[in-house]
């Protein structure tokens, strides 16, 4: 059983820190957003309208660890604070829905115009591939007659197999840079794809897979690059902000290039 330790309330959500049986921490969040924001990609826009923040029946979104800390060690990621860190099983990452759903008990995935699982806590799928895969399949049992988004995170991880991201499930990808160089900087993980490598994943999910840029300066993005490498007919990409934290600010990252505020 997960123990709750303690969370933090935001205007759209809350944030959980859960400890497992043996006293891992880990991080999971329940999170809602206006049923429009799906639609962003058709409208080349990533931010909310107004200050109507929607309810978990339209976009709900629960995120969970697949890991208790992470080994990749991103330069901006407070994940690297962790001093231990080991991979969760397929029934820890279920416990984490089943945790949001039990401290949810007025709402039913069944009535969400989208449920949606992101994989984007705690740590890298492509270390742990199998116990989220075998995750996946556990939650679509247990929410049977939900058609559940899963929405998966990697760096790339050589090797890796994607040729079960179909239909119903999302890949996204960490670019961060397109500079090589940089992007190692950025991502200090050595068994990781190149950035063209990255634009040859090919998935049969329903949807594009997602290029997620947390651009730290504007250098790291080049236009003619993401053309030459991420071809817009099986790519999306996504620009994200920084999350200030100590690893961030020691590394003298502040907010990146997005100086939007989130609510509070």
């Amino acid at each position: 059983m997960l123990k709750e330790i303690k969370s933090k309330s935001f205007a759209n959500g809350k944030v959980y820190v859960l400890h497992t049986e043996d006293g891992y921490p880990i991080e999971t969040t329940d999170t809602f957003l206006p049923y429009y924001t799906k639609d962003c990609i058709n409208e080349h826009i990533n931010e909310l309208k107004d200050y109507h923040l929607g309810s978990r029946n339209d976009r709900w979104m629960i995120g969970v660890s697949v890991m208790s800390g992470c080994v990749v060690g991103c330069r901006f990621c407070a994940t690297g604070m962790m001093k231990r860190c080991r991979n969760l099983t397929a029934e820890e990452i279920v416990e984490q829905v089943k945790f949001i759903l039990d401290k949810n008990p007025e709402f039913n995935p069944k009535d969400c115009k989208e449920f949606k699982i992101n994989y984007t806590r705690m740590g890298e799928f492509g270390l742990n591939s199998e116990a989220v895969k075998k995750a996946v399949k556990m939650i679509d049992e247990l929410l049977e007659g939900v058609r559940v988004h899963h929405y998966i995170s990697t760096i790339g991880i050589k090797g890796c197999d994607f040729s079960w991201i179909k239909d119903n499930i999302t890949l996204q990808v960490s670019l961060h840079s397109l500079d090589e160089e940089r992007r190692n900087e950025l991502i200090p993980f050595k068994n990781k794809m190149t950035i063209e490598e990255l634009g040859q994943i090919r998935t049969q999910s329903d949807l594009k897979t997602t290029v997620n840029m947390t651009l730290v300066d504007v250098a790291d993005f080049d236009i003619e690059k993401l053309r030459k490498y991420f071809d817009p007919k099986y790519f999306f990409i996504k620009v994200s902000p920084i999350n200030p934290n100590p690893i961030s600010e020691s590394n003298n990252m502040g907010k990146g290039i997005i100086k939007a505020e989130n609510l509070v």
